[in-house]
């Protein structure tokens, strides 16, 4: 698996302003100003969410009939419960009685069925800033803008929503795997830093250990299935319409955001992306795991705010392709390998089994000299 962002951006940006988006699920209310300093616990808006009816047979419960169920009910249609007050009740002194398993508000009655539906109230959801900076901008009724002085680093894909935490390194090499015993109660609410790759068994470790977030090279497709529950191939087809991988409508919660950075496999992280992940260990971080092919495009990333502004670009950098330049080799054979840029064809060249495409000659150490197709190269400085 290879990304090719004909943006530019490059996978590693050592200090930049990062711009990272906070938005409410529906309309609410945002608490903070614009140029408010938010902190990642801060709440910057909250909202109502509306959870499902539900649903109790209280006829069966009371052994009634569905038809005596309106002479029973001791609340009509419309009232307001509180969890634990009685709905029905049937007899006098020892009688069947029916409880609100909710706070809600009554809204059927059936009585052909014998059911009553109850309306719960909403919960007060809050949505924080889970990263610290300022308040750039303010999305009315939906959420912030908030910008912040950091370093980041871009995966190919991910899994799972933001979440935030310390960064914490496992490994020593990027050609090494987080096994499951390395994961103890040490690692709770952090973000971990791996190599090549990470199993099924280590993450749900990971999540038993309330880890936030996971980082590695690549993962076996098979690993990744098991861990999610997906049993046949074709759960991969699901979201095509978005290209957004995977789709949240067809994928429950993982409990944990997975940022994969080269692809699936057994793949070393880049050297560029794991010395920059190896430098801010220890240091507070935001993950997200949100991964969308189609315009707006948006890549899984990580963002580790710094302590100071000085010498920060305001815009990510764009690294032009040219001689001399360190890129990423993206092709299946040198996915995460570092090379350097020898020469850039100005005609297309025949690559592999006779195709034809604009080229970049590559070199690495000791290897010789190869032609890579233009989108397996990525612009590193």
């Amino acid at each position: 698996m290879s990304l090719y962002i004909p943006e530019g951006t490059p996978p590693a940006i050592p200090a930049a302003m990062a711009r990272i988006e906070r938005r409410l699920s529906q309309p609410g209310h945002v608490r903070v100003r614009v140029g408010s300093r938010v902190e990642p616990d801060d709440v910057v808006a909250h909202t109502y969410l509306s959870t499902a009816p539900k649903i109790i047979n209280v006829a069966r419960l009371l052994v009634i009939p569905p038809s005596q169920l309106t002479r029973a009910m001791r609340r009509e249609v419309g009232n307001k419960v509180a969890q634990g007050d009685v709905l029905a009740r049937v007899g006098r002194l020892g009688g069947r009685s029916c409880q609100a398993p909710i706070s809600g508000v009554i809204a059927v009655v059936d009585t052909e069925t014998g059911y009553v539906t109850i309306a719960p109230d909403p919960m007060e959801y809050e949505l924080k800033a889970s990263v610290r900076g300022i308040v750039m901008d303010v999305l009315p009724h939906e959420g912030v803008v908030i910008e912040t002085p950091a370093a980041q680093v871009y995966g190919a894909f991910g899994i799972g929503e933001e979440n935030s935490g310390v960064l914490r390194l496992l490994v020593t090499d990027p050609h090494e795997m987080i096994t499951a015993e390395a994961i103890d109660p040490r690692s709770a609410y952090a973000i971990l830093i791996g190599g090549a790759g990470i199993t099924a068994a280590a993450l749900r470790r990971a999540v038993q250990e309330k880890v936030r977030g996971v980082i590695v090279g690549g993962i076996e497709e098979h690993e990744l299935r098991t861990f999610l529950g997906w049993h046949t191939m074709s759960d991969w087809q699901i979201g095509l319409g978005s290209w957004r991988m995977p789709h949240p409508q067809h994928v429950t919660d993982p409990g944990i955001t997975i940022l994969i950075t080269e692809g699936f496999g057994l793949r070393p992280m880049s050297q560029p992306l794991f010395d920059l992940l190896s430098e801010k260990d220890r240091h507070e971080a935001l993950i997200e795991g949100l991964t969308q092919l189609r315009r707006p495009l948006r890549r899984p990333r990580v963002v580790i705010p710094l302590a100071r502004s000085t010498g920060v670009q305001v815009e990510p950098p764009r690294p032009q392709l040219r001689p001399g330049a360190t890129v990423r080799l993206l092709d299946n054979a040198h996915l995460g390998q570092v090379a350097r840029v020898r020469a850039i064809s100005t005609f297309p060249r025949r690559i592999g089994a006779g195709a034809h495409a604009a080229a970049v000659e590559v070199v690495q150490e000791n290897i010789p000299p190869f032609w890579a197709p233009r989108t397996a190269v990525e612009a590193l400085d």
